[in-house]
């Protein structure tokens, strides 16, 4: 198996490794095989789109985990510059898996706030695989407000398996964190565009992820819970976690047809990671778009409509 290639993707991964190959032959050689590579990439394009146009729930759930897919820090590198992280909650310490800071979008700054999971296992330990604490959201809410003080558009990232359950963040109140949180968010008074990357779950997602425009990378997902989660509590097995990732409607398709997503970002062939600087520029195409759109409105109608959009969610048309 071809580890930068899923299960499903392997036929892929073998029409890339005898690329591979035979790009390795001299380049003297009396055998002209620029017109083999050149067939052979263009076979692997074809059946990457193929191989994509048919993803189940499931193989999504997949891509949006992918462990080379982009976090915040590599969107950071290829969208803002002039980034100045801020840290700590003032209170108990500082979340690493939640980070946020100032930068520019263009020549507009802004404040950016994402979780990030880390590679390696050093930066996944550092990150707690991108599962925030209570300081992180707490973090949250003073970068929010410091947004609000200085008139800054606030641009989330979301990319959490969930919040952290561990017996340390039970004890400083984690239930509550997110709560408030997500109160706080409610009536910030500045335009808030969250984004997700890979995989939202649970209240660790959406404590970040109330805003007035909500995007979702094509290959990503947003849901209460894990599949493997989900097929636990129902069928006391996660190996039916792909069931329950259909079941669920997991995609980014479903949650736009259910009125939860406002915009599908499309991805580059095979996901963001194939392309991470194409994948950049999609995001902050959209994201000047949006900023723009809603710096405009008032502020009472803003935060109306903010608070119609979610008082929205799950109710019957």
């Amino acid at each position: 198996m071809y580890h930068d290639y899923l299960s499903f993707e392997q036929p892929i991964a073998e029409l890339q490794a005898k690329i591979d190959e035979l790009s390795l032959v001299d380049s003297d050689s009396p055998v002209n095989i620029n017109d083999e590579i050149e067939n052979l990439q263009k076979k692997s394009e074809e059946l990457t789109q193929k191989i994509y146009s048919k993803l189940s729930s499931w193989q999504v759930s997949q891509v949006a985990r992918h462990p080379l897919r982009p976090y915040t820090q590599d969107y950071l590198k290829y969208i803002f510059t002039d980034f100045e992280e801020l840290h700590g909650d003032r209170l108990f310490g500082d979340d690493q898996s939640l980070i946020g800071g100032i930068a520019n979008l263009g020549s507009m700054p802004v404040m950016i706030l994402g979780h990030q999971k880390g590679r390696g296992t050093k930066e996944k330990v550092k990150h707690n695989f991108g599962m925030p604490r209570p300081e992180g959201y707490r973090k949250a809410r003073r970068l929010m407000k410091i947004a609000e003080k200085f008139k800054l558009p606030i641009l989330t990232f979301i990319d959490t398996p969930g919040a952290y359950p561990g017996m340390d963040s039970e004890e400083r109140g984690i239930n509550e964190a997110i709560a408030r949180t997500m109160a706080v968010t409610s009536k910030i008074k500045v335009p808030i565009i969250s984004t997700v990357t890979g995989e939202a779950n649970s209240g660790g997602a959406i404590a970040i992820g109330i805003a007035d425009q909500l995007n979702m990378l094509q290959y990503s997902t947003y849901t209460v819970i894990t599949p493997e989660g989900c097929a636990t509590i129902l069928w006391k097995s996660s190996s039916r976690a792909p069931e329950a990732a259909e079941s669920m409607g997991v995609t980014a398709d479903r949650l736009q047809e259910l009125g939860i997503v406002d915009q599908i970002i499309q991805e580059p062939l095979g996901g963001a990671h194939r392309d991470v600087e194409d994948a950049s520029k999609r995001i902050k195409n959209s994201l000047l778009e949006q900023i723009d759109r809603f710096s405009r409105m008032d502020v009472e109608d803003l935060l109306d409509r903010r608070y119609r959009r979610l008082m929205s969610y799950g109710r019957q048309s």
